[in-house]
């Protein structure tokens, strides 16, 4: 078969696929087409992570089944304007001549070409047209990300009435799936041992497969923390520490606080974003930054924010629309600095050459941050790693811990109470209805005002551990976490980042002694200790409860807010041994 030509190959084999599609195929590439090929069914779902080169795939396959005579038309239907574009442009470099300007009022396109591009919305806007032109040839339908399918009920119904009669449909997506319990057309879902549906993909290539074969980029994720003060819309003021255990509405208001353009927070994580980019960029010279915002009015001002860091203009992409794809291909081209986004530069979108994020975003779906990751983690090369800047919510930290875990789509999953993901459910919806408009409302003025916001270095998350305490801004202690070399490999990372671990938790910097009231010094203790709990918390995955039980079983003394100063001081010894491995 043509397709064994790169079966004796790495899948790491370097400069292989780097984006778009490639002639030779990775192990995973060619395993999947060989099941496929194999049973030939008329449906089949593709799980691989974003980056491992799904489109290559795809395409490929494609090539097959035009050559067989299987098929004689390639209907592609991915999520946005601007990836129709990408796709006709990858299919082109194997041959196949997909159109993706076809309109639904045109309802035709040239005989020059082999298919079309379209987007989901397009479809359930008119159904019957696209069940036509499925029904006028043997068609391979291709539905990229086809999670989308499942965005609601009378999409998924258009995408089946468009699509039944196609002769393949070929289903491809990223990890997680969704994390609701709408049913995605043309997905088998098979009930497990607990008696839940889920879906059952024919081929899953996940990313820790992908990390060990050296398709993907390791994740470096520094969370930052601060302080945060807001205003409720009853008119009361409450200040809070982002990362510290609150209710749920808390750290909601607490995170969008934070991304107020407005406040301290935002400036001060774009400045340390840049630094990190800076210092990739002298092992990868053409190494890109991309913000991902929650609304086209915080994407203008951080922007701003960056021009003032850079002296340089960032690439601004703010709608689904044709302007938008050329100023992200331009922006893919060119060896500039940054690029800041709303939503449609999360999924699929590719340029290989981005190196660093900022998740500057309120969304918190597990699918949503999986897929904004992988914007990042494309390799081009062995020892890229890929930088990504998190606000410390519990959420977002969870999600990024759990990075490499593969994950079904699951129906009939009742919500837990109090489910963090659940709670923004309604809000994700409205954003993306939102941003499909020329005028995004300010979300968070509906609920209450940001007053004022700062950040803090809180830690670094690698291989789902954390590294590093606590530290200010600008601070030497930042600085060796943000001057990490921009090139090496996992095992060289992991060992480098314990090493700077260890120091930061040797240090002991003394400042000039100055009076401070006994009240005050105590306090500072206090909020000293409740910031080494809280990271230590996120560490070992115990409550702030049991941390501190602990601390007071091993040093003796009443709780905490009846702990004199040098007992709060000897628990601030004994937690600070624990990061370094004395227990």
């Amino acid at each position: 078969m043509s397709t064994a030509a790169a079966s004796h190959l790495s899948p790491a084999f370097p400069e292989r696929a780097a984006w778009g599609t490639a002639s030779k195929l990775r192990a995973w590439q060619q395993a999947a087409l060989t099941a496929y090929l194999r049973a030939t069914p008329r449906d089949f779902l593709a799980v691989a992570t974003p980056g491992a080169g799904k489109t290559t795939y795809a395409l490929r396959l494609a090539t097959e089944l035009l050559g067989r005579g299987a098929v004689s038309a390639v209907t592609i239907v991915a999520p946005t304007e601007h990836l129709k574009t990408q796709w006709a442009e990858a299919a082109a470099r194997v041959g196949i001549h997909i159109d993706p300007k076809f309109s639904n009022s045109s309802a035709r396109h040239s005989s020059e070409y082999d298919g079309v591009a379209l987007t989901y919305a397009q479809v359930a806007s008119r159904p019957a047209l696209h069940r036509a032109r499925t029904e006028s040839a043997p068609t391979l339908v291709i539905l990229d990300e086809v999670h989308h399918g499942g965005d609601n009920l009378s999409w998924g119904d258009a995408i089946r009435e468009a699509f039944e009669p196609a002769t393949r449909r070929l289903a491809l997506t990223g990890t997680p799936f969704r994390s609701d319990t709408s049913p995605i057309p043309f997905v088998t879902y098979a009930e497990d041992a607990d008696g839940i549906r889920r879906s059952a993909a024919d081929y899953t290539y996940g990313y820790a497969e992908a990390l060990r074969d050296g398709v993907v980029r390791p994740v470096l994720f520094l969370a930052y923390g601060g302080a945060m003060r807001w205003r409720t819309r009853a008119g009361d003021e409450i200040a809070a520490r982002l990362g510290e255990p609150m209710t749920k509405d808390a750290t909601a208001q607490a995170w969008r606080t934070a991304l107020d353009p407005k406040g301290e927070w935002v400036p001060s994580v774009l400045a340390a974003a840049d630094k990190r980019l800076t210092e990739v960029r002298r092992g990868v010279p053409d190494a890109g930054g991309l913000v991902i915002a929650s609304n086209q009015t915080a994407a203008r001002a951080y922007a701003r924010t960056l021009e003032a860091i850079t002296g340089e203009k960032p690439t601004v992409v703010l709608s689904d629309d044709a302007g938008s794809s050329a100023r992200i291909e331009q922006y893919a081209a060119s060896d500039s600095r940054w690029m800041v986004a709303v939503r449609m530069v999360s999924e699929g979108v590719d340029v290989p050459r981005l190196c660093v994020g900022v998740y500057a975003t309120s969304t918190s779906t597990p699918l949503f941050f999986a897929q904004a990751v992988g914007r990042f983690v494309r390799a081009r090369r062995r020892g890229e790693t890929a930088s990504v800047f998190l606000p410390s919510v519990p959420v977002i930290l969870e999600h990024a811990a759990r990075l490499e875990e593969e994950r079904d789509h699951a129906l009939d999953r009742v919500s837990k109470a109090g489910d963090v993901a659940a709670m923004w459910a309604e809000e994700d919806a409205l954003l993306s209805a939102a941003n499909r408009t020329s005028r995004t409302p300010d979300l968070d003025a509906m609920t209450f005002e940001a007053l004022e916001s700062d950040a803090e270095f809180d830690h670094v998350l690698f291989d789902a551990k954390q590294f590093g305490l606590n530290a200010s801004v600008g601070s030497d202690e930042e600085q060796e976490y943000l001057g990490l070399p921009g090139l090496l490999e996992p095992d060289q990372m992991a060992v480098l980042l314990r090493e700077r671990q260890t120091a930061q938790s040797t240090r002991r910097p003394r400042k000039a002694e100055q009076p401070v009231s006994a009240h005050r010094a105590l306090a500072a203790q206090r909020q000293e200790l409740n910031k080494l709990v809280s990271a230590w918390a996120r560490k070992s995955g115990s409550p702030h409860a049991v941390v501190h039980h602990e601390l007071r079983r091993s040093c003796g003394g009443p709780a905490l807010d009846e702990a004199t100063s040098e007992q709060v001081a000897a628990r601030v010894e004994k937690i600070r041994a624990w990061f370094v491995g004395r227990r």
